[in-house]
């Protein structure tokens, strides 16, 4: 059964392999600059309250998550919500991260266009992303290119918020480097440099899912194109 076809290896692999990886290097670089002090010494949680009041965003609220690199900033009741270790540490890690969730808050109080795109996919993409890899297979086993095709096309929108989702969060990171040297969170480039690797490594995860969306479309495309090709 294509179910368990070894080509989709082939197709997935280097996604998955990528993934990984990036994942390590997440890892890595929040463990280790989680142990490099800032010189400021505010915590995580300070240097949110002074960096939004600097973007003119005081009024947003800063909430807890449990878990551990889960910070996020939340665009549906703009609040901030900062993880246990973020948010009491006074790490390099800590402000990064921060200051990085604070960008995305900037990008939407300022009208990102990348980002008002892709909040305004994502019901649809929750949707096609459910019904898609469904639409497919059961087009592929019926024998109905169309419906096949229409499953690839359904789920070919996750890619489109796979590639949307790197230039918002190039866009943040760049945004938070900016926001840690002018308000003298970050005062030497040893900490700058420390703060771009953190900045770095979690923008890898997200070339990351791009290439497995990539490789699970390319390896839809795959098995409809073989199965025309074996038809004629």
């Amino acid at each position: 059964m294509f179910f368990w076809d070894p080509m989709y290896l082939l197709f997935a692999l280097p996604g998955l392999l990528l993934a990984l990886w990036a994942q390590a290097k997440v890892q890595s670089a929040y463990n280790r600059f989680l142990r490099v002090p800032s010189r400021s010494r505010l915590t995580g949680l300070q240097a949110a309250e002074r960096l939004l009041r600097s973007q003119g965003l005081g009024h947003l609220s800063i909430q807890g998550t449990p878990g551990q690199l889960t910070d996020h900033y939340d665009p549906r009741d703009k609040s901030l919500h900062l993880s246990q270790g973020v948010a009491h540490g006074d790490s390099i890690a800590s402000l990064s991260i921060v200051a990085h969730e604070i960008g995305h808050a900037v990008q939407d109080a300022t009208n990102y266009g990348p980002l008002k795109l892709r909040m305004g996919i994502v019901p649809m993409v929750q949707i096609s992303a459910a019904i898609g890899p469904i639409i497919f297979f059961l087009g592929f086993l019926l024998n109905s290119s169309g419906l096949a095709w229409l499953g690839v096309l359904l789920f070919a929108a996750s890619a489109v918020f796979a590639l949307l989702t790197l230039p918002v969060e190039k866009n943040a990171s760049k945004r938070a480097l900016q926001m840690l040297t002018n308000s003298g969170l970050i005062v030497n480039r040893e900490e700058e440099m420390g703060a771009r690797k953190v900045l770095d490594a979690a923008a890898l995860t997200y070339v990351a899912a791009l290439v497995q969306v990539m490789a699970t479309l390319l390896y839809y495309v795959f098995l409809l194109t073989g199965s025309s090709r074996r038809r004629s």
